[in-house]
């Protein structure tokens, strides 16, 4: 992540205005920028786990992982630099949070990408601060406000719930498959019909339905759940007790803060960071799997029928199956071999 991003090299053109700011830097972070602004100080304040990481290394306590930033984290700061994600819900949620503890008069700044819908922040924060737009460039817009009133803000009035398989499944803002099972996840599923015992890993498990509903299946199977974003770590915990499950969940970079191996790791991996299409995250679960499998522990995963996972299972375990194949979907299983 040495390169600016396009939002980022936006602010750069507004640096002068930050030099006897205290600086709160929070939402979609895509670089390092938050390291890089002169300032009387700089925080930065992020729910996605590799992009905290960087972050860590060169601004130690003044980089922040978590679902809300707590108060004692930014109640000095006088200035907030938001980059708007590509989910409406999830920034709305993040800046409700944010201004309920950001005192009346600090400056807000809202950039992002036209095609994330940045332009709505305007209407989002309509009795907050009343935002008018200041710079285009790279594509981006860059909207500017001074706050003038101080949110409310209680998580617990966040949650959406969906009703699968007898379970109750629960979500905040900016979690994949939200209000709905999404189509490959039931794809994925439907393969599992052997009893199933041992230990499993859900990589990138979102609101943990798919280590809830095996593990409500087959009640011996010890569950770990883990991904970057703290809302979908927040929304597996939720899941599991709700429906009386044990099981951990974990914050990780893919296997960046896994130790055990597994007999199986399953995963509906995501092919996007942020508004761009990525398959790394996708591709090392598969390349790096054999890592942290037991002998004969199978990954099963399901990806766009389009997607090239298969020359790279095939590389990686020397040959996969395909269990299950829609129009619009695979679902993908190798094993580690003896």
């Amino acid at each position: 992540m040495s390169s600016l991003s396009p939002a980022s090299e936006v602010i750069l053109r507004h640096l002068d205005h930050f030099t006897d700011k205290h600086v709160l830097i929070a939402g979609d972070l895509q670089d390092t920028l938050a390291s890089q602004i002169q300032a009387k100080s700089v925080r930065a304040f992020t729910n996605q786990y590799h992009q905290w990481l960087p972050l860590l290394k060169t601004m130690e306590d003044n980089a922040f992982f978590g679902l809300v930033a707590d108060q004692s984290f930014i109640k000095y700061c006088d200035t907030l630099i938001y980059f708007w994600p590509k989910n409406k819900n999830e920034a709305t949620f993040q800046l409700r949070s944010l201004c309920s503890n950001l005192q009346v008069g600090t400056d807000i700044f809202i950039v992002g990408e036209n095609r994330s819908g940045v332009k709505s922040a305007v209407e989002l924060m309509d009795g907050i601060t009343k935002l008018k737009k200041v710079d285009s460039a790279r594509r981006c817009s860059l909207f500017f406000g001074t706050q003038t009133y101080q949110t409310l803000f209680d998580k617990n009035n966040w949650w959406q719930t969906y009703r699968y398989d007898d379970l109750t499944i629960m979500s905040l803002p900016g979690v994949f498959s939200q209000n709905a099972l999404d189509e490959g996840s039931k794809l994925l599923l439907s393969t599992f019909d052997d009893v199933m015992v041992g230990d499993l890993l859900d990589m990138a498990c979102g609101c943990g339905v798919l280590a809830t509903v095996l593990g409500k299946k087959n009640p011996i199977l010890k569950l770990t759940l883990s991904d970057v974003n703290a809302a979908a770590i927040s929304s597996s915990i939720a899941t599991l007790n709700v429906n009386e499950l044990e099981g951990r969940v974990i914050a990780s970079n893919v296997y960046s803060a896994i130790e055990e191996t597994y007999d199986w790791i399953i995963s509906n991996p995501p092919f996007h960071n942020g508004l761009d299409t990525s398959y790394q995250a996708a591709e090392d679960i598969i390349r790096l799997a054999p890592n942290y499998l037991k002998k004969g522990g199978k990954l099963r995963i399901v990806a766009n029928a389009f997607l090239p996972y298969q020359d790279i299972l095939d590389n990686v375990f020397g040959s996969h199956e395909v269990l299950a194949s829609t129009g619009k979907f695979r679902v993908y299983q190798a094993t580690k071999k003896n």
